[in-house]
């Protein structure tokens, strides 16, 4: 077994390559002895290898005499409502999310649905393995047994408490489930209400992902995002929704076909859901801040700043007793959901903003896309990780060069710098600009993100600088800029 298969947040490789079937066995008899849970709730996703990955984790749960709750076929926010709703002692899904077929993991939740991450627990699992530490079968009376549920009526019940549904009005839709299980789920929540679906894309359960552009179920995917632009624009829909293929993210596109970067999906969301409660904490990531960060305050809102990824993100949640949390990688998380993530919550709750607001999307994001341009994530490869870090030291050394008066935020995530046009101003200036630099936790990428206000121009011309440095310092950029997508569809 490849121990790099063990991430920051979650377990993930190339199936029969970096581990083998009988590797999520010995995990799994890893996670009983270390958190000695009663029960735990274990599902799967749709790819070809999961059933039989989810066989070996079951089996290795019950032989160290835990009882198992068959999930069945989910998605990854199914396992945390299942997790609450059973109040079993910890949950697992066999999942590589958007990565292709080839791929397969899992995700990890204690009580609660609490994370499993490498400040939790999840490496102490892999140090246990590595060190050949035995854990032998228990006696035959003592072994667990395997229980299956049906939750769905439940889960859907939980999803529509979050909306009036009969404030919708309408719209007429394209969703894209990249071969998962987010078109049945929505098609579901969808039909009692006015809402139209008038184009399905991928949404019968495929676990090959071979009908996909790139055959690899990422909503974030240029040739994904193309397809969707094109049939919005070929339909005529209000909106598009895209969701990978665990359908713990979604993605938005107006009535243009136009991506809505996540931030703006967060600004939105969090002026609705403050509004709503008179004010409260809200959390998101140091990628794209600025949209947020006004929202936030505007609405008598507390804004504060989380290290990207999602068992950080719930932590602090937890912590803050925070009412939600979004990212710009199309995570949002809420209160009122155990403080976990949910593809579906926002899908509701965007389509409720727009109904009551008699507002299209394109209306409702382009005052931020005006005030608050973004670059949109931009990837960069890099040989090694060695590379990527000497890329992010010289980057650091020569901060001055990219702009007049940088200020280094404080570390939070990555290599954050903010270049204001007046430092003494007491709001943010038309021209004034920031980048966020940091390495992924699930691949060997740097990923950049710049944003200014007001001023398009500048955006394009610091992305540009800042992407030729890396590229000559050895990044292959790996991501379309937004105005050159902007400029073939």
């Amino acid at each position: 077994m490849n121990r790099d298969i063990f991430r920051a947040y979650d377990i993930r490789g190339i199936f029969g390559v970096d581990f083998a079937p009988n590797d999520f066995y010995r995990i799994a008899r890893a996670f009983a002895a270390h958190f000695r849970p009663k029960t735990v709730a274990v599902g799967h996703d749709v790819r070809e290898s999961s059933r039989q990955l989810w066989q070996k984790v079951a089996e290795g749960l019950m032989d160290s005499g835990v009882g198992v709750l068959n999930l069945g076929r989910i998605s990854t926010d199914m396992l945390y409502f299942a997790v609450t709703h059973y109040q079993t002692d910890g949950g697992i899904i066999i999942s590589a999310s958007h990565n292709p077929a080839a791929y397969n993991g899992m995700k990890l939740v204690g009580r609660h649905a609490t994370p499993i991450s490498s400040d939790t627990g999840l490496y102490d699992l892999r140090d246990a393995i590595g060190s050949n530490i035995l854990f032998e079968k228990r006696k035959r009376p003592c072994r667990g047994t395997l229980q299956s549920v049906s939750f769905l009526e439940a889960y859907l019940t939980h999803l529509r408490s979050f909306v009036c549904l009969n404030k919708l009005s309408g719209k007429r839709i394209v969703i894209n489930a990249n071969s998962g299980l987010a078109g049945e789920i929505a098609e579901r929540l969808l039909s009692e209400t006015p809402i139209r679906v008038c184009e399905r894309l991928f949404t019968e359960p495929d676990g090959t992902f071979s009908q996909i552009p790139a055959k690899r179920p990422d909503p974030l995917r240029p040739e994904n995002r193309e397809l969707t632009t094109k049939t919005v624009k070929q339909t005529g829909a209000d909106l598009a929704v895209a969701w990978d293929a665990d359908a713990d993210r979604c993605f938005f596109f107006d009535e243009n076909g136009e991506f809505v970067e996540g931030c703006y999906i967060t600004a939105l969301l969090a002026e609705k859901l403050l509004q709503q409660n008179g004010g409260d904490v809200v959390i998101f990531d140091p990628r794209a801040i600025w949209a947020v960060e006004n929202a936030v305050i505007t609405t008598n809102g507390t804004p504060i700043l989380n290290r990207c990824g999602h068992s950080f993100i719930k932590t602090r949640m937890r912590e803050t007793n925070a009412l939600f949390a979004g990212e710009a990688s199309g995570h949002y998380y809420f209160r009122d959901n155990f403080c976990t993530d949910n593809g579906m919550i926002p899908f509701l709750l965007i389509l409720e903003y727009l109904s009551t607001n008699r507002a299209s999307l394109a209306e409702s994001v382009d005052r931020l896309r005006s005030e608050y341009p973004v670059s949109g994530e931009i990837n960069f490869s890099f040989e090694t990780y060695g590379h990527i870090q000497d890329a992010m030291a010289v980057i650091r050394q020569t901060i001055h060069s990219l702009g007049n008066r940088p200020c280094i935020e404080t570390p939070i995530d990555g290599l954050s710098v903010r270049f204001l046009t007046n430092p003494y101003a007491p709001a943010l200036e038309h021209g004034s600009w920031r980048f966020n630099l940091r390495e992924s936790n699930t691949e060997p990428l740097l990923r950049l993100n710049v944003e200014t206000i007001g001023n398009e121009h500048l955006l394009i011309e610091q992305t540009l600088k800042i992407s030729e440095k890396l590229e000559s310092l050895g990044g292959k950029r790996e991501t379309k800029f937004r105005w050159e997508s902007e400029q073939k569809v």
